[in-house]
């Protein structure tokens, strides 16, 4: 028997600046969006959704739709009542958390614009969407529920009337109470200085590339589901969950998929209410939504109400830290949304040393669409309170806002880090991201000719954002999770094939949607093994292929499936290693690995490849007795904790004070993300989270009418920016690694969106701050910023 046997990879590929293996294939066109998958017999579905924020539905008659030119069905909520399903929520922070019914199609009641009411099925998307015109549906319009705080007073409408009450939780972490550091009430008690600011997180819209879209194909007792999907193993397990279907008979597939920035972390009604019209129907249905229903119906993020008060010494070390929020639920709970301002109740500390901290978090209904996960997922809300505010105190002592963050950071040779919120950092050099970010940015310079404007009365004021941040990622630890009431675990899974001519097949079960996991993974696995990088095929997306996986969001599929990927790795060499002993008639501990071959100690000619292993192992004619022919391995992988990784964003920003336009003159970030992987990625990666942190900062704002309508409904009027809107990012890294994990990663998916923000408002308030404004609210638009100008120039207080 003959074969080609796979290459040795001498050069590390980890560190190297690979081109994407996947980009050929996308740039050419040579694409499987769900939108783009077709299967015999398929037809179209049409949702109706509802034109109010909160009405009663009395009657829904669908006889007119049938009649219909090419319409299948058309059916409402109360004709699938029983078998449509309930949309679940995996993450009720708190045991008295209330948890209202959330049904794919409404039934009785809608409680927010854009909510599926009725559906029609039709032979294409044209008759299906037509035919909705005729469903006639009779609306009693309910009080609208629209202000957190006016939602939570006395006598206020119910948006839920069996709750009795528009709170959904309150959920609490004090430091005092909790042993990880002293009460806040100390810190007041004792605190020279105190500094309290009202910052409003404005709604988002995460605005993917492709729609959602999604397809199910019913075959006798089986269903295959394609969706625009971050999430198909956990589509698959509350589909069957939630419906009664049994879990091995669903098949989900996430093909390519066009973005999903937190958008795709759902669970959505889409998907229920066309798995319930394949069962009603028999054939498959196909749903694509279209941009101004993804714009109303899709979930949101962001939405909440920060007061934030900073205790300080006139020294300016911070004595303690109080957080109170008010967070937008929306009209329902998404499979996230309760546990989303949670994950920032661990990062208002920041990096930095507080003794003293407490958090509260108040979920509260409205009738609007519901938020959930949203790039970056409660770490900007928090990275953006803290780094505002440290701003503040910097001003209120004089103090360069650098110098106050050296004051109170932890420093390189203090971690490991146990923070006042009691999560312990494992790593990170602080001092070396932000020195290389001033040497970067110019910093010294530009506060030179900052000072120089501001003395010339310049109609075009300076400012200089400062941004240092950490966050929590790699979300996984699944006992923290457990603790946190999180409903599912975090550990990932990946599985690796050596295959008989050397090539090796990798099963994960993370699943990509932009993020370069297919490059990644084949670098790792090429230096693990010791085979060239295009010898390893990633295989991710099909819970038919990937049986187990949890998925991909919160910056976890490194940090937590890249080394489930290296313990599968480690597994095969381990059994290689038995074979080519055998074979070269040694003991498995004199041998050594390295560049894809076993070698005797003292004998280096003596060696077999791996992939002359996988060779014997295939034809099995001489293997140790009891050993089985294979040299497969999968492995799990659970931390005990987090990756924190951190940087300094520093951005320079002209303000005409005339207009209030603002204009990003120089943006420098340094990113510490534990070890590369591949320096393109993790580039791209910061560039696109830089992006859309600006987009929130300058730009994007989702705004509802007094009616509940969203005035923001399309692209038009929701104004998601081009790259012709973006500054030139200059960016560079440290390299702290992880102490977390063998290959020392962190993870990179969401930093630039958590540090970019702080950072150009920072900017901005900077250039106007000797006029006296202290905020400007988000996003500073030219209107804005010369409101709050004319405001604090007459003396009154910026209104958000």
């Amino acid at each position: 028997m003959t074969a080609t046997l796979a290459g040795t990879a001498a050069e590390p590929e980890v560190g190297r600046a690979r081109l994407r293996k996947e980009d050929a294939r996308l740039v050419t066109g040579r694409t499987r969006w769900t939108e783009n998958i077709t299967v015999p017999g398929m037809l179209h579905l049409a949702i109706l959704r509802s034109p109010h924020a909160h009405a009663r539905i009395s009657r829904v008659d669908t006889s007119a739709a049938l009649r219909e030119p090419n319409v299948i069905a058309a059916f409402s909520g109360a004709d699938v009542a029983e078998t449509q399903g309930t949309m679940a929520c995996a993450w009720p922070v708190t045991e008295d958390i209330v948890l209202p019914i959330y049904r794919p199609l409404a039934v009785d009641e809608v409680r927010h614009v854009g909510e599926p009411v009725a559906v029609v099925v039709a032979r294409d998307r044209a008759s299906a969407t037509d035919a909705l015109e005729a469903i006639e549906v009779d609306y009693e319009p309910l009080p609208v529920v629209l202000g957190l705080e006016s939602a939570l007073a006395d006598g206020a409408p119910l948006v839920h009337a069996d709750a009795g009450t528009n709170k959904c939780y309150t959920w609490v972490l004090d430091s005092g109470e909790a042993g990880t550091g002293k009460a806040v009430g100390e810190a007041a008690a004792a605190a020279e200085l105190t500094i309290h600011r009202r910052y409003v997180q404005q709604r988002l819209v995460p605005a993917s590339m492709e729609p959602r879209s999604v397809l199910v194909d019913p075959t006798g007792d089986e269903w295959t589901i394609y969706s625009a999907t971050q999430i198909p193993h956990i589509l698959r397990f509350l589909l069957a969950a939630t419906t009664g279907t049994p879990e091995h008979k669903i098949r989900v597939i996430a093909p390519d998929v066009g973005g999903g920035f937190g958008g795709k972390l759902a669970v959505t009604p889409e998907e229920w209410i066309a798995f319930a019209a394949a069962n009603r129907v028999g054939k498959p249905v196909k749903y694509t939504e279209s941009r101004s229903e993804s714009m109303v119906s899709a979930h949101h993020g962001r939405d909440m109400i920060q007061d934030i008060t900073l205790y300080a010494r006139r020294d300016g070390t911070v004595t303690g830290l109080s957080v109170k929020l008010l967070a937008n639920m929306g009209a329902y709970l998404g499979i996230v949304t309760p546990g989303v301002p949670i994950l920032g109740a661990f990062m208002y500390n920041a990096i930095y040393k507080f003794p003293a901290y407490r958090f509260e978090c108040t979920g509260v209904f409205t009738t609007t669409t519901k938020t959930d996960a949203y790039r970056g997922a409660g770490r900007p809300e928090a990275t953006y309170a803290i780094e505002r505010i440290m701003d503040e105190l910097a001003a209120e002592l004089d103090l360069d806002p650098l110098e106050v963050r050296r004051r109170n950071w932890i420093r390189h040779d203090e971690f490991p880090f146990t923070t006042v919120a009691g999560l312990e950092y494992d790593s990170g050099n602080y001092e070396a991201a932000t020195e290389k970010a001033m040497q970067l940015f110019g910093y010294d310079t530009l506060r030179a000719e900052q000072a120089k404007r501001r003395v010339a009365g310049d109609p075009v004021q300076l400012g200089i954002g400062v941004s240092t941040y950490t966050e929590m990622c790699g979300l996984a630890p699944s006992r923290i999770l457990g603790a946190l009431r999180y409903g599912a675990g975090g550990w990932e899974s990946a599985s690796v094939r050596l295959l008989p001519t050397g090539k090796v097949e990798v099963v994960t079960g993370t699943s990509p949607h932009g993020q370069g996991h297919v490059t990644s993974w084949s670098q790792i696995v090429a230096d693990q093994l010791g085979v060239a990088f295009d010898d390893v095929e990633v295989l991710h997306g099909d819970t038919r292929t990937s049986h187990k996986g949890l998925d991909t969001y919160g910056s976890r599929s490194l940090a937590v499936g890249g080394i489930a990927l290296v313990l599968a790795c480690q597994k095969v060499r381990e059994k290689a290693r038995t074979i080519a002993a055998h074979l070269l008639e040694c003991a498995p501990d004199d041998l050594e690995f390295a560049d894809g071959a076993f070698r005797v100690r003292g004998t280096p000619t003596s060696a077999k490849t791996i992939g002359e292993c996988a060779l014997a192992v295939f034809a099995a004619h001489d293997l140790p007795d009891g050993v089985e022919p294979q040299l497969d391995a999968e492995a799990t992988f659970d931390p005990q904790t987090f990756s924190f990784p951190h940087g300094t964003h520093l951005c320079a920003v002209d303000v005409d004070t005339e207009t209030g336009a603002a204009t990003i003159r120089k943006y420098v970030c340094v990113d510490d993300v534990g070890t590369v992987v591949n320096p393109l990625i993790v580039e791209g990666q910061v560039h696109g989270g830089v992006a859309q942190g600006i987009a929130q900062a300058l730009y994007e704002e989702a705004v509802f009418d007094e009616d509940g309508n969203l005035v923001t409904g399309s692209l038009a009027d929701y104004t998601v920016p081009s790259s012709a809107d973006l500054p030139e990012i200059v960016s560079d890294r440290t390299e702290t690694p992880a102490t977390s994990n063998p290959l020392g990663v962190k993870g990179v998916g969401e930093a630039g969106t958590i540090a970019s923000t702080p950072a150009v408002v920072n900017a901005i308030v900077d250039a106007l701050r000797p006029s006296g404004v202290t905020d400007v609210p988000m996003p500073c638009t030219p209107e804005r910023v010369w409101r709050a100008l004319q405001t604090a120039r007459s003396g009154q207080e910026v209104a958000a």
